[in-house]
């Protein structure tokens, strides 16, 4: 597993730039609105997704990028199991890869992705790289205490 996260920045290059020398890696992909940086030590695929304007907190989304679909579904299937509600998205295109994924929500709003990333596309579908925000639901309410 890599951990995943995405943020969101009102100045490609200069984030680049930061995010370059803070890594000590280039980006293994850059768009004009788009670049990911994808480190083995530590495990680590972090994107940063252009926007006209970011306020408040920075972060898009975090996530959990795995090997292949079935392990899509079982931390899926770990989680419903726990009692969260996981929104799936399978087969979806968006940031530059056609993708398996499915969403949760933690109780602040923060979003998790767990996704497979099937195969790098051309072009980028609009909107993407950002769920909807979907309230945590909790069936049993003994499992976070």
């Amino acid at each position: 597993m890599k951990i995943h996260v995405g943020i969101n920045v009102t100045d490609l290059n200069q984030s680049i730039n930061f995010y370059s020398k803070v890594f000590g890696a280039q980006p293994v992909k850059v768009k004009q609105d788009y670049a990911k940086f994808l480190m083995e030590d530590p495990g680590l695929n972090f994107t940063l997704n252009l926007k006209d304007k970011v306020t408040g907190n920075q972060v898009g989304h975090f996530g959990f990028q795995v090997e292949n679909q079935e392990e899509v579904l079982q931390h899926k299937d770990r989680l419903e199991n726990l009692g969260f509600f996981a929104r799936e998205e399978m087969d979806v295109t968006c940031c530059y890869a056609t993708q398996d994924k499915f969403w949760v929500t933690d109780p602040d709003g923060n979003e998790w992705e767990f996704f497979y990333t099937k195969a790098d596309v051309e072009p980028m579908e609009t909107g993407c790289c950002s769920a909807e925000p979907v309230k945590i639901e909790i069936k049993d309410s003994s499992c976070c205490s």
